[in-house]
């Protein structure tokens, strides 16, 4: 039998009898806990079943609810998403009697284009013009207003002042030439890389030829009254939750980082959204009408990019619970604004202030507990201290991968593990040792590894959104 760790004071004998029998080898020891002991004048029952005190242990399943797997042969794997239509840039008004403009990027726009001109330093100031020239060795551009002869006739605009410009158009005199320079399509690449992530269980021969009669289910769907089995059952339970996790958690090492080389680490879920996505925000769960005020700040950042209509929110409880009360006090059905949700909405049998999905503005929000940021020993373990949930988009979206060479259509999440023709390496296991009926070394042991080598592709991380 595996060696058994009780807790301090339970007394757990770890020799299992060969039957199920109460022994002297096999026994729990109440003396040790500071009670009566075996002298005291009733024996309690014994029970032969393992109690699930922690209901389902496993955290993993988010991904696989809204992802898919999909082998690759490198080391990498590189995509390429597409940029916008249309640009927005910044800058400053660097002589307003001049009409000269400092612009970041100032190489995307052209003579001839119509641009809007919004002062940052005074909002709601606004002038339309017309680009006369772009000088090519510097960021400064001259523009023609529509409305007066420079920046400097309206009052709004000077010197030094914050500016945001966007080109709407363009406007050209009769009888003159086209256009002389281009604007080619803008995508932008990201690669991410597999981790190769191990586990290993192990039992001696001894140990596996008693058998503990002690009755025992394990998520792995394994059921009797082997401890070993049980053991390996947890253990490829977790190493299952490590995939997950990896896919999640994930980082990439930093150039500074004492990990070597060799290690680079990947990136995960979290990282992802927090360089190409959105990181604030999130449901205050303080009043209804702050945690409302919070989901239209979230549509207003969704609509200024992807507006994917269709998210799942996957978040902890305290997120979960605001919603519900959000919800809750929006709806003005039955009695004092309370919704009776089931048994034919009779008050007196029962509440349902649960909401599964709801509908906001143009998008729909279906939402779920996540385990991984409830369990204690997980993210549960930090609380409501840093992320709190995830948005994420449902559906799929189209990506150039540049292995392939081709558009594929794939959801926002997948996970791309190594496979190929002599090996694949989505899930490997394999035993060693000479126990088990598998004799691969004198080893008086049986070993059973795991292995994996994978990566998670966060495709348009910028319709993502971490709560915090």
């Amino acid at each position: 039998m595996a060696a058994v760790n009780p807790t301090a004071g339970s007394g757990l004998n770890s020799v299992p009898a060969p039957n199920k029998q109460t022994l002297s080898t096999n026994y729990i020891d109440f003396t040790a806990s500071g009670t009566a002991g075996w002298a005291q004048q009733y024996v309690p029952d014994l029970y032969d079943a393992e109690a699930e005190v922690f209901g389902k242990r496993t955290i993993s399943g988010m991904l696989a609810q809204v992802g898919a797997e999909e082998a690759m042969t490198s080391d990498q794997v590189i995509w390429s998403e597409q940029g916008r239509l249309h640009l927005k840039l910044t800058g400053t008004v660097a002589q307003a009697a001049s009409n000269n403009l400092t612009i970041t990027g100032h190489d995307t726009l052209r003579v001839g284009d119509t641009i809007v001109i919004h002062n940052d330093s005074s909002a709601g100031k606004v002038l339309k013009c017309r680009v006369n020239s772009v000088d090519a060795n510097g960021n400064t551009i001259n523009v023609h207003p529509y409305t007066a002869p420079t920046l400097a006739s309206d009052s709004a605009f000077a010197n030094g002042n914050n500016i945001t410009v966007f080109v709407y158009g363009s406007e050209f005199a009769k009888g003159t030439s086209g256009r002389s320079e281009v604007i080619a399509p803008e995508f932008k690449s990201f690669t991410n890389k597999p981790v190769i992530i191990k586990e290993k269980y192990e039992i001696s021969g001894s140990d596996a030829s008693q058998l503990g009669w002690v009755e025992v289910t394990g998520e792995a769907g394994q059921t009797g009254y082997l401890w070993y089995l049980k053991a390996e059952g947890d253990t490829r339970a977790r190493f299952t939750d490590y995939l997950e996790m990896m896919s999640v958690e994930g980082e990439k090492r930093a150039s500074n980082s004492n990990i070597a080389a060799t290690m680079g680490g990947t990136e995960g879920l979290f990282a992802a959204i927090k360089d190409r996505g959105h990181y604030s925000g999130g449901i205050l769960g303080t009043s209804a009408s702050d945690d409302l005020g919070s989901f239209d700040n979230i549509l207003k950042k969704f609509d200024a990019q992807g507006a994917i209509e269709e998210n799942m929110i996957y978040c902890n409880r305290t997120v979960s619970l605001a919603i519900d009360d959000m919800l809750a006090a929006q709806n003005s059905y039955g009695t004092d604004g309370t919704s009776w949700g089931i048994f034919n909405n009779q008050e007196d049998m029962a509440l349902n202030l649960g909401f599964a999905g709801f509908r906001r503005g143009s998008y729909d929000f279906y939402k779920s507990d996540w385990k991984y940021l409830n369990d204690a020993v997980t993210r549960g373990a930090i609380g409501d201290n840093d992320i709190r949930g995830v948005v994420i988009p449902a559906g799929v979206s189209s990506v150039y991968d540049e292995g392939l060479g081709k558009n594929l259509k794939r959801p926002f999440l997948h996970v791309r593990y190594r496979a190929s023709q002599t090996d694949d390496r989505k899930m490997k296991t394999w035993i060693t040792g000479s126990v088990g009926g598998n004799i691969t070394s004198d080893l008086d042991a049986m070993e059973v590894h795991y292995l994996s080598e994978r990566c998670l592709v966060v495709q348009g991380a910028n319709n993502f959104m971490l709560l915090n």
